[in-house]
């Protein structure tokens, strides 16, 4: 089994992160496994991207093209944007390749457009790292029982304080179009796989849950002591972890609902102080009346999984998530998890047993988790040994590369009994 994997990028962003992963863990089982981004910032053998000047050319104005295609369109919706609409000269290599399968992954940002996809003429298995391929040109959605991906993009269904060209409804609609043949998709969480076979683009095909990898060899728990210590963090104090991509600016990630908590827990306890990683100490600087630790992005795995070594407690405030990768890297290293009941998040957090699961967005309750967690030093250590134990049991390479693999031979299968 051949597999090529599709990547906008190989390690930025989250999916590109976890694309790589994958292809790792394929590596790591003995599987002949190659990876086609087109931006690469690793020195991969295995990972190919444009060569030649006008190939590099064009994947640095494709993606200026898409953004400014979607300024025809005003939206509340603050999450990233994809057209994908621009041809990418890629399809008849990609028809021609020496692989089995073509798994694509995070390939917006105008690294194929949807009819490129659509024209893609071997078994494809699409890995969705979020809600865009049964959308619009949104990435994130409500997903209510009145979200339009549930009943199709109309003229009379889009929301209010929308404005400009409907380029949601364009986008949706190019996806129907050019994707007549069912593709296997593959979701992380069990969350995108409900929306997706709710959605009426995806609702007839064959949808598999197989989670991201981690290496586990890499994510382990190292000294505390030693770990704050490398890290310049306080020995004596019990140590709250927020995480995102982007830090603060992004409103899914929940950073506002943090504050409030930590604004609860300063009332009540004096020794806890906060790291933030994924951004630069800000200009202004919240009072949240406990010290601040910014740590700035962070980009190798060994200073991360230090990070998560010398944490009391990773929160994972997020009011929509697929399978986040900061929550399954932090239990790797035995570090609990508090998150919001919903979305995708129970897949990550065993409610109690590796972490706490507050009532969604309520700010109370994601307090009383962090306390829960860090008020009993035994509990402490058995939550913190049921986090590793079952990120090994469920993340780790070997055991989700032969989930993967299973998926592109029935995938390959399916085509080749089809078509």
């Amino acid at each position: 089994m051949k597999p090529l994997l599709l990547s906008q990028s190989d390690s930025s962003g989250g999916a590109a992160r976890a694309s790589f992963r994958l292809h790792q863990a394929l590596l790591s089982c003995g599987i002949d496994s190659r990876m086609q981004v087109s931006v690469r910032n690793t020195d991969d053998i295995t990972i190919d991207c444009p060569n030649g000047e006008l190939r590099k050319l064009a994947s640095k104005v494709r993606p200026r093209l898409g953004s400014l295609l979607m300024r025809l369109q005003s939206t509340p919706n603050k999450s990233p944007h994809s057209p994908n609409y621009f041809n990418s000269g890629l399809v008849k290599n990609l028809n021609q390749a020496d692989a089995d399968v073509l798994n694509l992954h995070w390939v917006n940002n105008e690294f194929l457009s949807i009819e490129d996809i659509g024209s893609l003429q071997k078994p494809v298995v699409l890995t969705l790292h979020d809600m865009w391929a049964f959308c619009g040109a949104e990435h994130y959605a409500s997903d209510d029982e009145n979200a339009r991906w549930r009943k199709g993009y109309s003229v009379k269904n889009r929301l209010d304080g929308y404005a400009g060209i409907d380029i949601d409804r364009w986008v949706w609609r190019r996806k129907s179009k050019a994707w007549q043949r069912p593709m296997h998709i593959v979701t992380p969480s069990r969350w995108l796989a409900d929306c997706a076979r709710a959605s009426t683009l995806m609702r007839d095909w064959p949808i598999h849950v197989i989670p991201n990898p981690i290496d586990t060899r890499q994510y382990q728990p190292w000294s505390k002591k030693l770990a704050r210590e490398i890290l310049g963090l306080p020995q004596a104090a019990k140590l709250v972890m927020f995480g995102a991509m982007g830090g603060s600016a992004d409103p899914r990630k929940g950073w506002d609902l943090l504050q409030e908590a930590l604004l609860t827990i300063a009332d009540k306890v004096t020794e806890i102080e906060c790291i933030i990683f994924g951004q630069s100490t800000p200009q202004n600087s919240p009072n949240l009346r406990l010290p601040l630790h910014w740590m700035g992005h962070v980009h190798d795995d060994a200073t991360l999984s230090l990070l998560y070594s010398a944490a009391d407690v990773m929160v994972v405030p997020s009011r929509q998530e697929n399978l986040p990768q900061s929550a399954t890297e932090a239990q790797s290293c035995g570090c609990p998890v508090v998150a919001f009941n919903c979305t995708g998040l129970p897949d990550v957090v065993e409610h109690k047993k590796t972490g706490y699961l507050a009532k969604a967005y309520d700010v109370r309750d994601l307090a009383n988790g962090i306390l829960w967690v860090l008020g009993n030093e035994k509990r402490y250590l058995t939550l913190s040994k049921a986090a590793r134990q079952r990120s090994v049991a469920l993340w780790s390479q070997e055991i989700v590369a032969k989930k993967y693999l299973e998926v592109y031979k029935i995938t390959a299968k399916d085509y080749k009994d089809r078509y």
